[in-house]
Formats: structure tokens, sequence, C-alpha cells
């Protein structure tokens, strides 16, 4: 053997050694730059989502700080749908801009709150015609709160009837919420007893509905027996079935940016909730599913008329229990002892 062989083989070595570090490091470089490449790929497009959701200017403005309830836990949220009959849009990206969302009635009104991990939600609607206290305004019905002062005039008076403090506040019309419903190809809810409205006829048991049917049943009021209470429930009803085809559509991607794009573009939120406000709240929620949201209404003492207005007066014993529970976020207990007040799993 050369006596320089054993140097040749050493030196040989070391450069099979350097080349299978270049290699490494290339394949973590590469590696690097599509995590990097994908991280840009995400935050533009939750940017360009972000950017197509309208912004309701001002909506916590002139409510007097010393009014509001205190935080608590999790993130509340104002929810309320418009009673526009209007086949064009009023919130959302592609509104006008000379219409003002306060314009209108609230036809819908619900509280949510999502607890801090983002595993449990609560949701209680509040009947539109409630005869409440509206701060400067008098007594009368609440969904008259958004038509007088908008969304401050609304919070303020939620806040004052509740206890809760609002955190958020969101706001879709008719129009936006059927795109929400055709972007998932239409729900599935459960129908107590055949009726119909608009048209549209329902048949005892399970119902598949696209966005206009799915219109039709939640504007419904005649004919079911407890008129606009039950329309609240199914408001809610097909928000949880909304809410169970999001969940089905988490396997598949294209789906669910369908979803998340229809609600962008027709969903108007206050303009405190920043782009990165929303993709942290999307990233706290990954984990809720439609079991872990509780469905309730506020409790409800009579009907009666209030001059030539049909209301509904709102039990204030039962709703401090109600509101306590939805305030330290224990709705799924309060619900436990009180199952008569949940979302039925067959509404009328």
């Amino acid at each position: 053997m050369h006596e320089d062989q054993p140097t040749v083989v050493l030196e040989a070595v070391g450069r099979r050694s350097r080349k299978g570090r270049r290699i490494l490091i290339g394949l973590l470089v590469t590696v690097l730059a599509l995590i990097l490449a994908a991280a840009a790929a995400v935050y533009l497009l939750t940017e360009k989502l972000g950017n197509n959701v309208g912004r309701v200017p001002d909506a916590f403005a002139g409510i007097p700080a010393d009014s509001r309830p205190a935080a608590s836990g999790g993130r509340t949220f104002l929810l309320i749908g418009t009673d526009t009959r209007s086949p064009d849009p009023t919130t959302g990206r592609d509104a006008p801009a000379g219409v003002s969302a306060g314009s209108q009635r609230s036809d819908v009104i619900m509280l949510a709150r999502v607890a801090v991990d983002g595993s449990a939600a609560a949701v209680t609607s509040i009947p539109r015609d409630s005869w409440v206290d509206i701060p400067g305004r008098g007594t009368n019905k609440i969904n008259a709160a958004y038509a007088f002062g908008g969304a401050p005039l609304l919070i303020r008076t939620v806040e004052n009837l509740t206890g809760v403090r609002v955190d958020h506040f969101g706001v879709i019309d008719f129009a936006g919420f059927q795109e929400m419903v055709d972007s998932v190809g239409g729900i599935d809810v459960r129908v107590a007893a055949a009726t119909s409205n608009a048209g549209v006829a329902f048949h005892e048991g399970l119902n598949h509905l696209d966005g206009a049917q799915a219109l039709a049943y939640v504007r419904q009021r005649h004919d079911l027996p407890g008129g606009d209470l039950d329309r609240a429930r199914r408001q809610q009803n097909a928000l949880k079935a909304l809410l169970t085809k999001a969940g089905d559509d988490l396997s598949d991607p294209v789906g669910l940016y369908d979803l998340v794009d229809a609600t962008s573009r027709t969903v108007s939120v206050d303009d405190t909730l920043t782009n990165g406000g929303l993709r942290d709240l999307a990233l706290e929620m990954k984990g809720l599913r439609p079991g872990g949201v509780t469905f309730t209404s506020a409790p409800v003492a009579g009907l009666g008329r209030e001059g030539t207005q049909s209301v509904v007066y709102l039990d204030e014993r039962a709703g401090v229990q109600l509101w306590s529970a939805f305030r330290e976020g224990t709705m799924a207990q309060y619900v436990a002892a009180h199952p008569t007040e949940a979302l039925a799993g067959t509404p009328n």
C-alpha cells in the first residue's frame, strides 16, 4: 500500500461528507422556502378574504364607557340580520356605497359567545318584537333600535337588557344568507309539520333546502303555532344546519373556501375587528363543532299588544338566570337544568 493512500481515502470521505452536508442543507433550505411560501400564500389568502369583509364604522361610537357591562371571558358577538326585501345586497362588500345598514329594522337578533379556547359557543336569540327600553327613545320593539340609531343604539339596548358586554358586531341581509347557503350546496333541516311559505312547500321530516328555499324557511311566521317565536327558532335551526355543513366541508378545502368566500363578501363587521383579528378568531374556533354550540332563546313571559303593535314581553326573572349563565360561559349547564329552553331537534 502506498504511504499516501490513507490520505487520499480520507480526502475522498471528506468530499463525500461535505457533499452530503451540502445536499442536506439544500434540502432543508428548499423545505424552509416551501414552508415560507405556503405561509405567505395562507397570509395573502386570509388578507384577501379579510379585505372582502365590509366594515361597519363606529359601531361603538357614543356608548358611555361607564354604562357598559364588565368584560367577561371569551368573545361575545351581537349578530343581526336585516329585514330588507331587496334582491340586491345591503351588507357586505357588494353593498352600494349609499346604503346605510341602519336604514332597516333588524329581523334577526342573536348574541353569540365563543369560549376562550374556542371549544364551545352559545347562541341566544332575542325576539325582534321584544318590548324593551331603548336609551333615549323610550319603550319600543327592540328591532326599532337599529333603525333609530344603527349599531351603537342596538348594542347599547342589548347590553342594558342582558348585562352582557358586546365585543363585536356583525350584520348580514337575507340576500347574503341565501348566497351562503348556496355556497355549501344547500342545508338540511327537519320540520315538525308540513307547511309552506312564499311558494315553497316544506314536508314533515328532513328537508334539503337551497338558498331561496332556506330564505323562505327562515322568513316564515304565518301558519306556525308560535309565530315570530317559531321563526326565531327556525333561524337558529338554519344557522345550526349551516354550521353542520361547514363542519362536513372541513375535509373539502374547495367547499370550505367557497363558504368562507361567500361569508366574507356578504357579512359586515365592526371596524375594530381587523384582518388579524379575523385570523385569530378562525384559529381559536378551528376545533368548534356544531355539537359544541348551545342554542337558546330569551325567556318569554307572553305576547300582547302595545297600541297597534304586536309585541313580545320578556320574562325578566328567568332572563336573569339565562344571561348570568351566558356571561359566565355555563350555558351547557343551564340548558341541562332547563331542557325546554334549548332549540328542539325538530322545531316548527
